[in-house]
């Protein structure tokens, strides 16, 4: 019988027990465990974070920050979907100190360069944005929202084009900000300059999964807003 005084040293101040680990097939099932999460996660990431699901509507809104090959497409859904206007949404550029006035925000920088692009000026209502930092897409939902509300604007469906990853964090953020009582669709429109089913193998995928990734887990785990308010 083991004597119980032979597990402790220092007057007792130290005591041997014992544990259990990992044997080696452990440590293999472990590691097999792993790389199946990992590969699933590799090839699923990225058609969960850029998804397309439109809805019924006449009303376009494109995220006024995004690259000209968004604009682009959002250009091209326009006359394809049947669009009656296309609101340009957005807060302060980024570097010019915080909001100064409409013009140097995203929405009237986006509006612009769909203009220049030829499409015509008289369809396109920038939606600008004053509040900078963080929540950036959150708030410029909000401000959508109380230009839709203040000038009459059916806002019980519209679809949002954005840029590729950002597509399901964008229609996370843009419903809740209207709520349940607005359906939002999302398209998301591919980025030229990665392979999606191969993104591990570029620089420009691995940045954008995995800042994507990490910004849907905060917008979603994370990041409570407070409820909209009803406007009757």
């Amino acid at each position: 019988m083991r004597n119980p005084h032979s597990d402790r040293k220092l007057y007792g101040c130290l005591t041997r027990r014992e544990r259990w680990g990992l044997s080696w097939r452990g440590r293999f099932a472990l590691i097999l465990l792993m790389i199946v999460v990992g590969g699933t996660w590799m090839r699923c990431v990225h058609p969960f974070l850029a998804i397309t699901h439109r809805v019924n509507s006449r009303i376009l809104v494109v995220e006024g920050w995004t690259s000209p090959y968004v604009l682009r497409a959002a250009a091209a859904e326009f006359q394809t979907g049947h669009y009656a206007k296309i609101f340009t949404t957005g807060g302060p550029i980024v570097g010019t100190g915080g909001y100064s006035n409409d013009a140097t925000t995203y929405a009237s920088e986006g509006a612009d360069n769909l203009v220049k692009m030829g499409f015509p000026a008289r369809y396109v209502q920038r939606v600008p944005c004053r509040i900078n930092g963080r929540d950036r897409t959150y708030s410029s939902a909000l401000a959508l929202r109380e230009y839709f509300r203040t000038n009459g604007v059916p806002a019980n469906a519209f679809n949002v084009l954005t840029e590729d990853a950002h597509a399901r964090r964008t229609h996370l953020l843009f419903q809740e900000a209207f709520g349940r009582q607005s359906a939002v669709g999302i398209i998301s429109v591919a980025n030229p300059d990665y392979d999606a089913r191969h993104w591990w193998r570029y620089s420009a995928g691995v940045r954008e999964i995995l800042g994507e990734s990490i910004a849907w887990v905060y917008a979603a785990f994370v990041f409570h807003p407070p409820k909209p308010e009803k406007h009757h």
